[in-house]
């Protein structure tokens, strides 16, 4: 048993079951043992591989999107260019080596922004950082960025925010609970209460007994935060992840340890939980803030950006093994098999500002 994992255990014993989310929050967040605290998720090494892990172009290219909105935009200065959840560093780095080539003077002039909560990752994001020539300034929220005209990205982002589940039972649904069973081991339980119909989905009242249906206050007041900054002082926001476009009900809560599922109970703690995001639900909050909000796949939006176009020049002069490599790289983050369909794009954009490979009316 873990040492979050018995923690868990005492709390639920003195407190009773504790809703999902809390139970998320715990695995991932706990200052003390929680996984994006203690532990280094990234990389083969790790748990799971980034887009920006597997190759340089998905960098290269979503700077040139940031950028392509920049000048959209009327090329504003002050500007700030920030990731959120950035991981290792990787995506900054390779955006930074890049827009120092598209435009010598906005990557002088910009403010470069790291919002990071974890201490652990931001030391590991300096490291990797160490060599730029900009100055980076780290923050835990986006609360404390420059109130000025921000180009923001998140990759894989959305996926690690708690979300809460509900579950059919009975005539009602009621939140889905972590609790322990007669042998003292940890479980999922229907709550007590019922649970406020206005937070289910519409195709809830169709779904059988059993069923569960996934809601994101946590994710929905971030992208709301975000927005609301973007509306205020301008800018664009990128945001990808793996989930689906339309919502539905289903359970999509996960464990990956070692490249690989497990039970999302078993060692809390020293495993990634992910859920799927519901994209249709935060292009909606990105348009209550009267932006624009563009979704695709990523396989779409890595073609339409040139990819592929991309991929030719490195290779142009490369030998047959790295040639290789890069026709691979290509086939993983954009092929319809792998991250190609599985993985979502969320554009974010002043109301009738264009940018490929988005149309105005998308």
């Amino acid at each position: 048993m873990t040492r979050l994992k018995a923690r868990i255990v005492d709390l639920i014993e003195a407190l009773g079951p504790i809703p999902v989310n809390e139970y998320m929050a715990l695995c991932l967040f706990d200052h003390a043992d929680g996984y994006y605290t203690t532990r280094e998720p990234f990389g083969t090494a790790g748990d799971f591989i980034t887009a920006p892990e597997i190759s340089q172009m998905f960098g290269e290219l979503v700077a040139v999107w940031l950028y392509q909105a920049w000048l959209a935009s009327g090329r504003p200065m002050p500007v700030t260019i920030a990731e959120i959840g950035p991981g290792r560093g990787t995506l900054m780095k390779d955006m930074l080596r890049t827009l120092s080539r598209l435009d010598p003077d906005l990557a002088n002039g910009a403010a470069f922004a790291m919002i990071e909560t974890s201490p652990r990752l931001t030391e590991v994001q300096k490291q990797t950082l160490a060599a730029t020539p900009f100055a980076v300034r780290w923050h835990e929220t986006i609360d404390t960025l420059p109130q000025q005209t921000l180009l923001i990205v998140g990759n894989e982002l959305f996926d690690a925010v708690p979300i809460r589940q509900f579950v059919r039972a009975g005539a009602g649904w009621r939140e889905r609970m972590v609790g322990l069973d007669d042998g003292d081991n940890l479980g999922f339980f229907a709550g007590a209460g019922s649970v406020d119909p206005t937070l289910l989905p519409e195709d809830a009242a169709g779904a059988p007994q059993g069923a569960i249906v996934e809601v994101a206050p946590a994710r929905a007041a971030l992208m709301a935060a975000i927005a609301e900054r973007i509306a205020a002082h301008g800018g664009a926001g990128l945001f990808l992840d793996y989930g689906h476009l339309q919502p539905g009900v289903g359970d999509t809560l996960q464990a990956l340890r070692r490249h690989d599922h497990e039970d999302v109970l078993a060692n809390p703690g020293e495993a990634d939980l992910t859920t799927h995001v519901d994209f249709a639900a935060l292009a909606a909050i990105v348009r209550a803030h009267g932006l624009d909000a563009h979704l695709s796949t990523q396989g779409h939006f890595l073609l339409g950006m040139g990819i592929l176009e991309r991929a030719g020049r490195l290779g142009a002069d490369a030998a047959q093994e790295a040639r290789q490599k890069i026709v691979d790289d290509v086939e993983r983050l954009a092929g319809p098999q792998a991250m190609g369909e599985l993985f979502k794009v969320l554009a974010v954009l002043p109301r009738g500002v264009a940018v490929r490979p988005f149309a105005a009316a998308d």
